[in-house]
Order: structure tokens, then sequence, then C-alpha cells
């Protein structure tokens, strides 16, 4: 028998077992929603393609200025892309997201190659405005078009696999920064076992959202929850679901 469907706070979701490549579960899964700093998978998945990861970025001082989350970089520092990723992914920082955008090519070019990245990946629901996920009234994503984002970079992106997974890293100070040490604000990674991480995100208008991986047994579960009032409750609660259903053949 399928497992019963499961109940959850967000308004849009989706489960996907990844080694399968089957949908599990769906929930309002086309279904245009700001998503926050999830966001900043695309980003990073951006980056990873224009710039090699011990590329050297300058902060601009435009991108110390910017709402928090911040990884707490200042304007005249220079990191690399590795650095700057480790604080977007980790601590969801802002100013990260617009040093990454700022650094590489020019902020405007950089949001095009976001959306052109989503052309790829055949995403029908989703624009991308800003680096970072902030409310504007053309970000918006869903959650099937999340999935595919999550997948892609487990799948094809194993340096942005390896920080997403990371529960904290330590960056030593240089003579060209202060240290960092970006603490995973994905509470998953702590207390769902098998957790691999992706990333949590909360704006006004998305509520808690979140795309949260995990690997059993050799199956690798992907859930995406946008809209929530409860996001890591309703993660787990969509993983066990995948974890307990059985693939069909």
């Amino acid at each position: 028998p399928i497992a019963e469907a499961p109940l959850i706070k967000g308004r849009a979701a989706i489960v996907v077992d990844l080694t399968a490549g089957q949908i599990l579960y769906q929930q309002a899964p086309t279904t245009r929603y700001p998503e926050a700093s999830l966001t900043k998978l695309m980003t990073a998945m951006v980056a990873a393609d224009l710039a090699p990861l011990d590329t050297v970025i300058t902060v601009p001082q435009a991108a110390t200025q910017v709402e928090p989350n911040h990884m707490g970089i200042s304007t005249g520092e220079k990191l690399t892309l590795r650095e700057l990723l480790d604080g977007l992914l980790l601590d969801s920082g802002n100013d990260a997201a617009e040093a990454i955008a700022m650094g590489i090519v020019d902020r405007a070019s950089f949001i095009r190659f976001m959306n052109q990245k989503g052309a790829a990946l055949h995403l029908k629901a989703s624009h991308f405005t800003n680096p970072s996920g902030l409310d504007e009234p053309d970000h918006y994503s869903s959650a099937y078009d999340l999935a595919v984002v999550s997948a892609t970079l487990l799948t094809d992106y194993p340096d942005l696999r390896a920080i997403v997974g990371s529960k904290q890293i330590s960056i030593y100070a240089t003579p060209q920064h202060k240290a960092f040490n970006p603490i995973n604000i994905d509470r998953l990674l702590w207390t769902y076992p098998g957790a691999i991480g992706l990333k949590p995100g909360y704006t006004g208008a998305a509520g808690y959202c979140i795309a949260a991986a995990a690997t059993r047994n050799g199956r690798t579960i992907v859930a995406v929850v946008l809209g929530s009032t409860q996001h890591f409750t309703d993660a787990a609660t969509l993983l066990d679901f995948g974890f307990r259903h059985p693939v069909s053949r």
C-alpha cells in the first residue's frame, strides 16, 4: 500500500527519489512562489559555471549594504569564490551573494546568467531578479523547479554538494581578510539521520522554505517545501515519507 499523504504546513511541496529519478509526492508543484534563499543554490551553480573556485574576489561596498543574513565580509576584503560560497550556503549570506554576483561579471550579467541557467534546466516557473532571494515582485520559482535545481547541484556540482553538507567551515584569517567560521543554518544536518544538506530560507513573502536531501541505504531523497511555518518539521515529514515509499517498478 502507498504511504498516506504527508501532512505538512507548506503551501507547495515535492518529494523526489533522486536515485530512481521518480517523483513520490507533489502538492502545487508548478505554482509560482517566492523562494527566499533557495535562490542561492542557483547563485552557487552559476558562479561555479563562470569561474574556478580559487578565483579571488574583492568585496565591493555595495555588497556589504544588503539586508541580513550576513557572512560578515567587509568592503575591500579579498576572498576566494570558494570562501564566499561557504558564507553563501552555510550562513545564507546576502552579502556573499552580492559579492559573488558583482565579482565575477557585472551584477546584471550575473542575473541574466541565472535566468539562462534556469532555461537550460528547463525550469518552467522560475525567474530571478537578484542573487540572494530577497523579496522582489518578479523573483519566484516552484517546488518542482527547485527540486530540479537541487538534484542538479547534488549530481553535477560535487564541490557545492560538499559545502551544503558541511555543518561548519573554518576560514582562517589572511592578510587579505579576517577569519570567518560559517555554521550551517540547516538544522537537519544535526537532527535528521542521513541528511546531506541543501538550503533553508525565509522572507516575509516566502515564509519558511527549504530544499532538503538525505541518503539512506543507497537511496537519496530530495524534498522541497515552500510557504511553510515549520520548514524543518515539514522537510523531515517529507523525507520520512520518501524513505517509506517504495519506488514503483
